[in-house]
């Protein structure tokens, strides 16, 4: 909440002397390629953290799996902030460019999500079973082993996609950071196909997914 509260404060502090345009998107070379209006450049960042907050609190009360939320409450508490405050550093970048600070973005983006993704990493294998927070294929939510091993195996792939993208950033090389979400998303497809193959194992696995949870 603290993290949502300063950025309010610093858009409304900032509001009297931001200029008509500010940068709101970089290319992958980090350079600016689009510029929006004061509304959009400061306050944007803002209402989609405030947003996405206010998601991620209701929706362990409407998951036909929330009795399991208690089971890992802790690790999503860690998954909210973790998105919040890569969400509060984006901000931040945005307001100093903005207002001449001179700042590597090519370096730094590629370091806070790199970072975010290593914390989802770490986080994956304390998940239960839900559905809307980890990886949720119809595989993972209809078998408890296929649940687990999934994120498991998961926090490897998340951990060492962020790394990757974090190292391409630090080398400043577009093609690397193309190279390393890449890599991640072949992972991630990995991921999708060792679901289905440790449920086809799974003697124990069930029929009408996590509603059967309680």
């Amino acid at each position: 909440m603290a993290i949502l509260v300063a950025m309010w404060l610093a858009a409304a502090l900032a509001w009297p002397a931001a200029p008509d345009e500010i940068p709101v998107h970089w290319g992958i070379d980090g350079r600016v390629d689009r510029y929006g209006g004061r509304a959009e450049g400061l306050l944007f960042a803002p209402a989609i953290a405030t947003g996405l907050y206010a998601l991620l609190l209701l929706l362990p009360r409407i998951d036909p799996g929330r009795a399991r939320y208690a089971e890992f409450r802790g690790a999503y508490a860690l998954l909210r902030t973790a998105v919040l405050v890569m969400l509060g550093l984006v901000d931040a970048l945005v307001l100093l460019v903005t207002f001449g600070v001179a700042v590597d973005v090519a370096l730094l983006l590629p370091l806070v999500v790199g970072a975010l993704f290593v914390v989802l990493g770490l986080v994956m294998p304390r998940l239960r079973r839900n559905w809307f927070a980890g990886i949720r294929t119809p595989w993972t939510l209809t078998s408890e082993r296929s649940w687990t091993l999934t994120h498991r195996h998961g926090r490897w792939v998340f951990v060492l996609g962020g790394i990757a993208i974090a190292a391409a950033g630090a080398g400043r090389s577009a093609a690397l950071l193309v190279t390393a979400f890449a890599i991640f998303a072949a992972g991630t497809a990995w991921l999708v196909l060792h679901s289905y193959l440790i449920w086809r194992s799974d003697a124990q696995r069930e029929s009408d997914g996590a509603g059967r949870q309680s």
